[in-house]
């Protein structure tokens, strides 16, 4: 079955070396935490809020063994007002076994505050 794992994380400038090392670290961290391995990856898509235009964050991705020929797909947020600046969000569809309510969601940073319910869920999952 195909789940959708999510992720987010806020840089502090408009700067393609920030953008792509916080982009790295999200999704090396959603890689971890849910054991993916890029053979088991349809596709990805990132989005960036529009404050964000010095890289296409599909960058990191190439930087992580195995994950060359995994479809990425850059795109730009919906410019809702008083959303969250400076944040990169990303959409991993991956092939898996595990059950929705074990996936897990990683939010980095100030991106925390997009889903809170979740990483109050994710820190109760690290304690037991």
């Amino acid at each position: 079955m195909i789940r959708g794992m999510r992720g987010a994380i806020t840089v502090s400038q408009n700067e393609e070396q920030e953008i792509v090392e916080a982009t790295e670290l999200l999704v090396r961290e959603m890689i971890k935490e849910n054991r993916i391995i890029p053979d088991s990856v349809a596709s990805v898509f990132i989005s960036v809020t529009e404050d964000l235009s010095s890289a296409f964050p599909a960058k990191a991705m190439r930087s992580i063994s195995g994950w060359t020929f995994v479809p990425v797909m850059c795109m730009r947020e919906i410019p809702v007002p008083s959303s969250l600046p400076k944040c990169v969000r990303v959409m991993m569809h991956v092939n898996t076994s595990i059950p929705q309510e074990e996936v897990c969601h990683i939010y980095l940073r100030e991106a925390v505050s997009l889903r809170p319910d979740l990483q109050q869920e994710q820190e109760m999952k690290t304690r037991s």
